[in-house]
């Protein structure tokens, strides 16, 4: 067991060797510096209040000017005719205003980590007020309370209050983005250890403008050397650490290598619970589904490991097949035309078959037959065998470079689709024989298999698809799988279209 020394605090651990004394320096009191590193929280505290108000005046001034519109306006005349008055609906306003706020908070809307990220906040948000809507009208359904409530006015309410909520906050978060408030906003970090995961996370931090997360710096483990050179400030060594947290002003630590013996994990993990300084293990032995990892009893005996991702819940696979049902049906009545007029083309241009199947893997692994409208030559691969399509492929077709470039050959999946093969939003699939070389090649490229492969997806709408960097493609497709939801799937489809066109 890991034993430190600190000068009047007594022992930080027991046992035998190896022993760490710190250094010897005039003791600072908590006055010195925990206040000065919690003015970050109590400002925090204070931003998430007033956003809490502001949310509630916001809402509230949603709700009256939906009644205003409803009932003041020439729509009054639609559906069933009614004279109201605002107290008739005072009830609903304030249920409706609390029942919302109630679901933002659900949502963790109002997390400190989420002050400084619209983007993360608007996506809780808009979860909230879909919940909100379904929720708001089936409690109305059922309790049917005098008077009978307009199911218009609850959809104008719906649509004024988001728009407003989103709104005011989109001006407020960008507010604090530019103000000094966000300096004292973001947590400082420590990492123990450097190394892949390490460098990677530090580099996400310095990428993202509005990340809550400031690196102060690094220091070695105990008893080893860095695995590779730090890309941020070295503050000192493992025995300085309470006076780094007291200089540095740490809020967290994150200890990235799990080679350290059980002892030394919990010396430091005691060290950093003396000085209030949060402690967190990067999960190297999880390096991927990491979202997925859960705490479970076996006999008894906790145990961490990957247990279940977002589309392993049946309500999520029900929902996800339910809007592909939908979209499937929707694209194929669409697509029709474009198969028709582009098949004509490429029979005149190439004689011969105008649908092209193509063996790929899907989900768990299983194979299956995706259709195509054909782009290339039918002699395309007898010379070559399975491999990608490149930037002017010189085996394409003159109409099958421009349905490539707009993704109009792959509307025919609108029917694998249909048939459960695949999804609208999901990793595309590969061909069986290129899988058995870039599973041996690719770190947990087999992974991207636990969810049905989809006409598009997160890493296509990020520009990764044909032959570009493999492993960052895998790691936005895993990406997808850990945070999926059906408004990620959403955003997907609106981004496919916003930008449908690929380089070939």
């Amino acid at each position: 067991m890991l034993q430190l020394k600190r000068d009047g605090d007594g022992v930080a651990g027991g046992g035998a060797s190896p022993t760490l004394d710190l250094p010897t320096t005039p003791r600072l009191h908590r006055v010195d510096w925990l206040p000065a590193r919690a003015k970050g929280i109590h400002l925090a505290e204070r931003l998430l209040l007033i956003a809490l108000v502001c949310d509630s005046v916001v809402i509230g001034g949603g709700l009256l000017l939906a009644f205003w519109l409803r009932f003041y306006t020439p729509i009054h005349s639609i559906g069933v005719p009614a004279t109201v008055s605002l107290w008739d609906y005072e009830g609903y306003i304030v249920y409706g205003g609390c029942s919302l706020l109630g679901a933002m908070s659900y949502f963790k809307v109002y997390d400190r980590r989420c002050l400084l990220r619209f983007r993360r906040t608007g996506e809780r948000m808009m979860k909230a007020c879909a919940v909100w809507f379904v929720a708001f009208q089936a409690f109305l359904v059922m309790f049917r309370f005098p008077p009978a409530i307009s199911r218009i006015y609850v959809a104008i309410s719906a649509v004024v209050v988001t728009a407003g909520i989103l709104g005011w906050r989109f001006g407020f978060h960008r507010f604090l983005q530019k103000s000094k408030a966000a300096e004292n906003l973001r947590q400082r970090v420590l990492f123990v250890g450097w190394n892949e995961e390490t460098q990677k996370m530090s580099d996400s931090f310095e990428a993202d403008a509005v990340h809550p997360y400031q690196v102060a710096g690094c220091v070695p483990s105990p008893g080893s050397q860095f695995r590779l050179k730090p890309r941020v400030p070295v503050l000192g060594d493992y025995s300085d650490l309470p006076l780094i947290f007291r200089a540095q002003l740490i809020d967290m630590v994150l200890m990235s290598d799990v080679d350290c013996a059980r002892g030394e994990v919990m010396g430091l993990a005691h060290v950093c619970e003396k000085a209030m300084v949060q402690f967190k293990i990067i999960p190297s032995y999880f390096q991927i589904l990491s979202s997925g990892l859960q705490i479970e009893s076996v006999s008894g005996v906790p145990v961490l490991g990957v247990s279940q991702l977002p589309l392993d819940v049946p309500a999520n696979f029900l929902l996800k097949r339910v809007v592909d049902i939908i979209g499937a049906i929707v694209g194929l009545i669409i697509s029709i035309p474009l198969v028709a007029i582009f098949g004509l083309l490429v029979y005149v241009e190439s004689p011969g078959p105008i649908l092209y199947r193509q063996r790929r893997m899907g989900l768990g692994g299983q194979t299956f037959d995706i259709i195509k409208i054909r782009s290339m030559r039918p002699d395309a691969e007898s010379g070559t065998g399975a491999r990608w399509a490149v930037k002017d492929d010189p085996r394409r077709l003159r109409v099958g470079a421009f349905m490539r470039a707009w993704n109009i050959d792959e509307v025919p999946q609108f029917w694998n689709v249909l048939m459960g093969e695949m999804s609208l939003v999901g990793p595309r699939p590969e061909r069986p024989e290129l899988i058995e070389r870039f599973k041996e090649q690719i770190a947990h490229y087999n992974a991207r298999h636990f969810a049905k492969p989809g006409i598009t997806g997160w890493a296509q709408v990020k520009g990764l698809r044909g032959d570009t960097n493999l492993p960052e493609r895998i790691r936005a497709d895993l990406y997808y799988l850990e945070n999926w939801n059906i408004f990620f799937d959403f955003q997907v489809m609106i981004m496919t279209f916003l930008n449908n066109r690929n380089a070939y």
